[in-house]
């Protein structure tokens, strides 16, 4: 072999070594960065409360239609396991229609992130949009573990009449809730919620206030408001409501066995044809009239478990919000998606773009988000958004 046979092939050899380190060092620096965010939800689950263990399920982000907006990002951190706790497990029921499809699912999502203990959903929809949920909560359920079940039931009115006159008073289905003892006979209590509302603190803690009632109590619900020159059942309603101000009816705990004691439903069809002409609110009217009459049925929780804008688009009114943080966020009047209210607008969108790090990709993001909403009077308190948030998180995720 002549010594120009012998350069050439030293010169082969050195480009093919380097090429091969090169792809080695590509691989290995592949793997270390596949291993390095799997590390991510390693620390997340070592800091997670002990007695719960936990299981991570990664699945890949998938933005798009309403429903491909909930792919993917959900599953990689609605992960949680969550063995059997003592106590009953929680069921929380939502009724939805027409195109509440993406925000009910928000709702859930957070539902599902925020509690420790057995959770039931219960969702009773139009026919549209049964499939939908049957589709993705079958996902999310694998994704977790089986984390939670679920039933998604077809709207019912059992009533004789107009049935489409119920469907369409107020809010589109709004009034099936009217009917839950009835429609969910073989359920004892359940947590009932509009689409339009958000989980940011535990839901043991609203859940805990069944045990705060007295034996006579068959419901729970917060006051419509808390401010007298800003009320509007003291101001407008020309039909009966409960106490100074009327409740709020969109987060409601309902001991459905005493309901039913109480014959609930016999009330509602006779107020509703006394009152109808008279009603603006629907069936939360209707609500406000039964416990008028029977004020010693109903217990009232804080604020804090339902704070709308109207307690802090002029000033700040909710006492409980102030000192422990809002632990139920209902975006009325369309407040989620509306400019109107950015600061609720910041955490519906946070929540909804929920990624795999609850400190990072929640906490963290909501504050960010809050901190673009100063020059508004909700956006001022922006503590009290994040505040029973950040409790949660470092608690559970040790963050």
């Amino acid at each position: 072999m002549t010594m120009k046979s012998v350069s050439r092939f030293v010169v082969i050899f050195l480009i093919f070594s380097a090429v091969f380190l090169y792809i080695i060092t590509k691989f290995m620096n592949s793997s270390e960065a596949r291993y390095s965010h799997e590390i991510v939800w390693t620390d997340v689950l070592n800091y997670k409360n002990r007695k719960e263990p936990i299981v991570v399920a990664e699945l890949q982000s998938n933005k798009g239609s309403d429903m491909q907006n909930y792919d993917g990002e959900f599953e990689s951190r609605l992960h949680t396991h969550k063995n059997s706790v003592q106590g009953s497990q929680i069921v929380l029921a939502v009724v939805a229609c027409g195109d509440r499809l993406s925000e009910t699912l928000v709702m859930i999502k957070s539902a599902i992130l925020f509690t420790q203990k057995p959770l039931n959903f219960i969702v009773l929809a139009d026919d549209p949009l049964i499939p939908s949920f049957k589709e993705k909560l079958n996902e999310w359920k694998d994704s977790t573990n089986h984390s939670f079940t679920f039933k998604v039931l077809p709207i019912t009115f059992p009533l004789q009449g107009n049935t489409d006159e119920w469907k369409k008073l107020f809010k589109p289905c709004a009034s099936q809730r009217l009917f839950l003892p009835t429609v969910l006979n073989d359920v004892d209590s359940l947590l009932y919620v509009d689409t339009d509302t958000l989980f940011l603190g535990p839901l043991e803690d609203v859940w805990r206030h069944f045990d705060l009632m007295n034996s006579s109590q068959i419901a729970a619900l917060t006051p419509e408001h808390e401010d007298p020159n800003t009320g509007w059942y003291n101001r407008f309603a020309k039909h009966p409501y409960y106490g100074h101000l009327g409740v709020n009816s969109g987060v409601m705990l309902m001991n459905l066995t005493r309901m039913r004691a109480f014959s609930w439903t016999s009330y509602v069809v006779p107020i509703y044809k006394e009152y109808k002409l008279k009603i603006t609110w629907g069936d939360q009217d209707i609500i406000n009239i039964i416990f008028h009459f029977h004020p010693d049925k109903l217990y009232i929780y804080p604020c804090r478990y339902n704070y709308r804008p109207d307690h802090c688009m002029y000033m700040s009114v909710c006492k409980s919000a102030e000192s422990q943080g809002v632990a139920v966020l209902h975006g009325s009047r369309g407040s989620f998606h509306a400019e109107k209210q950015p600061a609720f607008q910041a955490v519906y969108r946070a929540m909804e773009e929920l990624g795999s790090d609850p400190y990072t990709n929640l906490f963290l993001t909501t504050r960010n988000y809050l901190e673009q909403t100063t020059s508004t009077n909700c956006g001022k308190i922006q503590h009290i958004f994040t505040q029973a948030m950040q409790h949660f998180i470092q608690k559970t995720y040790g963050r």
